[in-house]
């Protein structure tokens, strides 16, 4: 491993930005194959890769729990009352 993401940290600003994408799979294969190979060579992009993909997975278990009826009636009351305020001015 080099610490490519040390010497040319702008270098690996763009990477940065692709890895949310590569998470997300929202790149072609082309631009996976140089993700993956730039995760290969650089450290601190593969670190952070590996934190967002944590935090990913933290969110997507936290999001399958429904809100209790209660809190759920009280903000759309409240999205109600916002509307009726923005169309009665």
């Amino acid at each position: 491993m080099s610490t490519h993401g040390h010497e040319e940290p702008e270098g690996c600003a763009d990477y940065l930005e692709r890895i949310i994408y590569f998470l997300d799979n929202e790149l072609d294969e082309a631009d996976c194959s140089v993700v993956r190979a730039h995760l290969d060579e650089c450290g601190p992009c593969l670190h952070k890769y590996d934190l967002e993909r944590t935090v990913k997975a933290v969110v997507a278990r936290s999001c399958t729990e429904s809100a209790p009826d209660g809190l759920r009636q009280r903000v759309l009351f409240s999205i109600r009352e916002v509307h009726v305020q923005i169309t009665e001015s």
